[in-house]
């Protein structure tokens, strides 16, 4: 997923966003600069949380007994993070057993999108190889992304379904949010909602890379001053795998729109390229916005 970088946060503070130049706060009730940087960096958690967690249940079902990850080529997944399972690897799960998989990062560990993490998170499902439908739950142990303490339980659920577009089964996951960021210095964010992902390509002929996901969902993220921003992606997302060998962010079309008060900004993706590219979109001005890690 891509992160937007201090750039975004610059491009608000000259527009809607009427920011203090000592503290990057704004002096009415608008998204400041700060806010907008951190809602960032918690999409690409998100993201990145939600790749290993998919990868995590989908190869218990395609190696029940050695399984552990996806292609490290493609994946978010970095050799420095060590998983342990109960049942224990050797040992083939039994149809309505609950599997538990530790995905522990250490003290420090690069993912393949160029994001750090620390510390733990944890996994379980019931394994049921005929279901349709699966639900993962995930939580946090001490847990960091880029700096930032994460906390709470996820859930998601994995169902197989058709479309007039894909009329094939692929899945389609639903995450519902609840959890809580604290800053290096602090802050708290809590962000609540729903975002579903469809693979709507590539699945099912072994190779990641070809992998192509729409994005959909909204979410409502309180700062610590307890104001509400809405992100909605009025225009799904598009996310390409194979962007991940080409320019680290997957994310390459589609909009997101941003509602805090009477303030409203459109963040737009691009038009299908592997870039870094998105445009901002404020009050009818529009700006090149540059995003990454």
């Amino acid at each position: 997923m891509k992160t937007i970088n201090l750039m975004l946060g610059f491009v608000l503070c000259l527009t809607i966003l009427s920011c203090s130049t000592d503290s990057g706060s704004n002096s009415g009730d608008g998204i400041s600069t700060e806010d907008a940087r951190i809602s960032a960096k918690i999409d690409a958690m998100n993201d990145d949380i939600s790749s290993l967690v998919e990868e995590q249940e989908a190869s218990t079902y395609s190696d029940a007994i050695n399984g552990k990850t996806a292609d490290l080529a493609v994946s978010e997944l970095a050799t420095c993070a060590t998983i342990t399972r109960v049942p224990a690897f050797g040992t083939a799960p039994t149809v309505g057993q609950t599997v538990t998989k530790t995905i522990d990062f250490g003290d420090g560990c690069t993912l393949n999108s160029g994001n750090t993490v620390s510390g733990i998170i944890t996994i379980s499902f019931v394994f049921e190889p005929g279901a349709t439908s699966h639900t993962i739950n995930y939580s946090f142990d001490n847990f960091f992304h880029n700096g930032i303490e994460y906390d709470g339980d996820r859930t998601f659920t994995r169902t197989m379904i058709t479309t007039e577009t894909n009329p094939t089964p692929h899945p389609q996951v639903t995450m519902v949010m609840d959890m809580t960021a604290t800053l290096p210095a602090g802050g708290i964010y809590r962000r609540v909602g729903t975002r579903i992902r469809e693979i709507i390509d590539g699945f099912g002929d072994g190779v990641l890379a070809n992998n192509v996901y729409k994005i959909t969902g909204n979410w409502v993220t309180t700062t610590p001053t307890g104001a509400n921003q809405t992100n909605t992606i009025t225009t799904p997302l598009n996310a390409r795998m194979s962007c991940v060998t080409v320019n680290k962010p997957i994310i390459v079309s589609g909009v997101i729109t941003i509602v805090r008060n009477d303030n409203t900004a459109t963040l737009d993706f691009g038009n299908g390229d592997c870039d870094n590219l998105a445009v901002l979109t404020v009050n009818g001005n529009n700006y090149n916005i540059v995003i990454g890690n």
